[in-house]
């Protein structure tokens, strides 16, 4: 596929160029966990993203009016009203902050998935921008927070941290170590170790569920988008096939992005719930 510069990549290279990280390293990571490693353009983007849901609901309370609500405020009271629902039928205890914390959520994930409705190709346009100031370049720039592994497993490891500080407030510290070394084999002293293992495996394996899950879907999305794009330019693969290819880059294009906002509406819905039923059972006791 002809690109940027004149230069003319595989299938096999524009896909793997689009699908790595602008990061510290300036390469693809080879271990599979390096704390050394800091991928640029998650953290750039998940940052961002959270602060325009900040600023988003600051503004709604601000605007908020007793009387008839605007459009943008019946909007944001649907939200309320959702997580709020949504939080109270779940946990069963003190909700002052998870409620607002399940809206937060769920307008993030939102956010950070619809990042991936912007064009695979985007980056080639911002370069070609940035050299009328300079030999300025970026090589490499995944833009879906959600696509990138580390991103999401981070999303579910705050769950993960949530789980236990909900778990001491309401059990208290003797409560929760008695849990986890009684349930669900029984208080029998020589079945303490084997209760205390499974606990740990079933906490992590939560947390690593939740952000697989919503990994897996953003990343085959991402992937499906790519391979539209790749419609859009077979003839450039020495195939004469210029018009199945303008075809199907807009029609699969366009059918795919309209599908997709509900996967991104789906996901972030999905895991706003999870986490509310994760925060639950740290509120109940065995």
């Amino acid at each position: 596929m002809a690109t940027e510069a004149g230069k003319s990549y595989t299938p096999t290279e524009y896909i793997a160029g689009h699908l790595q990280n602008l990061n510290t390293l300036q390469a693809k990571q080879e271990a599979i966990v390096d704390f050394s490693v800091v991928n640029l353009d998650t953290v750039f983007w998940s940052l961002t993203m959270g602060l325009i849901v900040v600023g988003f609901l600051l503004m709604a309370a601000r605007r908020a009016t007793a009387g008839v609500p605007g459009r943008f405020q019946a909007l944001v009271e649907l939200l309320v009203e959702m997580a709020e629902s949504q939080s109270k039928s779940i946990v069963h205890g003190d909700r002052s902050y998870i409620a607002p914390l399940a809206m937060f959520v769920f307008c993030w994930i939102i956010l950070l998935n619809a990042l991936d409705l912007v064009p695979v190709d985007w980056i080639h346009g911002v370069n070609g921008l940035l050299g009328i100031f300079g030999n300025i370049h970026v090589p490499h720039h995944k833009l879906v927070p959600t696509t990138d592994l580390n991103g999401t497993l981070g999303l579910s490891m705050s769950v993960l941290v949530l789980m236990i500080f909900y778990s001491f407030k309401a059990k208290g510290a003797g409560g929760f170590v008695h849990e986890l070394l009684s349930a669900p084999f029984g208080a029998k002293w020589y079945l303490a170790p084997f209760n205390l293992v499974l606990n740990i495996i079933e906490f992590i394996a939560k947390a690593v569920s939740l952000g697989m899950r919503l990994f897996g879907n953003m990343y085959a999305g991402e992937l499906v988008f790519l391979l539209i794009a790749l419609l859009g330019g077979i003839w450039h693969f020495g195939v004469d096939l210029s018009f199945l290819g303008f075809v199907g880059h807009v029609i699969a294009g366009s059918a795919w992005a309209i599908f997709h906002i509900l996967v991104i509406l789906l996901q972030a819905f999905i895991f706003m719930m999870l986490t509310l039923v994760y925060i639950g059972q740290a509120h109940s006791h065995h």
